[in-house]
């Protein structure tokens, strides 16, 4: 796969992929271990949620084996495709989280989720994982029309109620971090930052390795089931507990294709800017970054001096499908160049020299979950809906204290043992979540001509919690 593309040249991998193809956190000896017949937990899924689970078991529980299945490699599915976003968010808005669970229950998982921004950031510190390139700089939210005004002062207002941290930044303040154009406002959290998220997930493989765990990439698994997980290959491996952290890839599984809908983020990044271009950009601490649009934006500066700008907008596609061609919509990374250069003009004349995607979980009621079958010994986590760097470490946390059987303030979050409702079946799937992606659009389309919030706006906040 090559390591760099052009905007106009061949299909290249994430930006986060160059410098690890071909470089596996496995040791030598390791590269030759078979999976062995049993293990006290077997985790399917080699992504955040996957290491951070193994991670935390084998440090708080030396004595248990525990076999981590990858069916490529470690970071492949969205832990290392995704924007880089570390965030206290949760994808339902506390108002809704509040009628669902209650308003303790519901600062509880906030808290909780904000609080494990820092516990990945320190675990990243710990174990000297540089070239994850942790920063936390906070979320900036610009509001670019009155639409996304009145939305970044309901943000304002919620954060006040909920003790979350957003506060209002006049439009020169917000200027001052992000110089973009058309800038009336905007919002700040510090409840955020930025990695290269392909280097945790190899530093977090290397270091579940380095306190007993065993990992096998190109491990493909055909059924997860209470006491054993079978493997494309033939193999069968007895368990003790079984831990699904198969994300996006849970609707591939037998009896689960509508837990989750797998949708596409895309992502594009530019070549290295000098640090002259960065003066008249901003982001001087590292601030990831969007604004108040209907369909989603998300950007970050990169250790490294590349602006990176990831979106929604690609197809939901027909029965839950994932394919690798779908990684790549030519018409959604021309919009997210033109995007970058209409937000940030100073990007005139620069190169985009990396284009890419993948599928990020959805439930159908947006709200992802922990779950733990105490009688199977079975465990899932996920449907973060883009929102799960930090959510995973959060999951992983929770998971291990599940599985060993101890009652914590963890255990007792609201997400955990909830259930979403199974999507609709075919057709109605495919229509359904592709005529959101487009009312979106037409939303931002109508903000932009008038100014005010758009007519289908309820509707919109309906559909997805906020």
């Amino acid at each position: 796969m090559p390591r760099t593309t052009s905007e106009s040249g061949p299909a290249s991998g994430p930006l986060w992929w160059d410098g690890y193809a071909g470089r596996s956190p496995e040791s030598p000896a390791a590269a030759t271990i078979s999976a062995p017949e049993a293990a006290d937990v077997v985790i399917v899924g080699g992504g955040f949620t996957g290491l951070w689970t193994a991670y935390y078991l084998l440090r708080e529980a030396p004595e248990l084996s525990v076999l981590v299945l990858e069916a490529e490699h470690v970071g492949f599915g969205a832990s290392g495709r995704n924007g880089g976003w570390v965030s206290g968010l949760f994808p339902l808005g506390p108002s809704a989280l509040a009628a669902r669970h209650g308003a303790s229950a519901t600062r509880a998982l906030l808290t909780a989720l904000q609080a494990s921004v820092d516990e990945g950031g320190a675990v990243i510190g710990a174990l000297g994982m540089s070239e994850a390139s942790y920063a936390k700089g906070g979320m900036l939210y610009l509001a670019r029309n009155g639409a996304q005004v009145t939305r970044a002062r309901e943000a304002v207002a919620a954060g006040a109620a909920w003790n979350e941290g957003t506060i209002w930044l006049p439009a020169e303040a917000a200027r001052e971090r992000l110089a973009a154009s058309n800038v009336l406002g905007g919002t700040w959290n510090p409840h955020g930052a930025r990695i290269q998220p392909r280097a945790l997930t190899v530093g977090l493989a290397a270091a579940v390795r380095s306190l007993g765990g065993v990992i096998l990439e190109n491990s493909p698994v055909v059924t997860a089931r209470p006491g054993r997980v079978d493997l494309a290959d033939g193999r069968v491996v007895a368990a003790g507990h079984v831990i699904r952290a198969t994300e996006a890839y849970t609707a591939h599984l037998p009896g689960l294709r509508r837990r989750v809908a797998p949708v596409y983020s895309l992502v594009v990044a530019t070549e290295p800017l000098p640090e002259s271009t960065w003066a008249t950009i901003g982001l001087a601490q590292a601030e990831v970054f969007s604004d108040y649009r209907h369909v989603i934006i998300y950007g970050q500066r990169t250790a490294d001096g590349r602006l990176v700008l990831g979106g929604r907008g690609a197809p939901y596609h027909f029965g839950s499908a994932i394919a690798p061609t779908f990684d790549r919509d030519d018409r959604v990374f021309d919009l997210l160049r033109r995007t970058a250069r209409e937000l940030l003009p100073q990007l005139a004349g620069t190169e985009f020299t990396h284009a890419w995607g993948g599928p990020l979980g959805i439930p159908r009621d947006w709200h992802p979950a922990i779950g733990y079958d105490q009688a199977a010994r079975v465990g899932w986590a996920g449907g973060y809906v883009g929102d799960g760097v930090a959510a995973s470490n959060l999951a992983g946390r929770t998971l291990a204290d599940l599985v060993r059987g101890r009652p914590t303030h963890l255990t007792a979050l609201p997400w955990v043992n909830h259930r979403s409702p199974a999507w609709e079946p075919e057709p109605l799937r495919w229509f359904g979540i592709n005529a959101g992606l487009r009312l979106a659009a037409l939303a931002d389309t109508e903000e932009r001509r008038t100014g005010r919030p758009a007519r289908v706006a309820p509707l919109l906040s309906a559909l997805t919690g906020h």
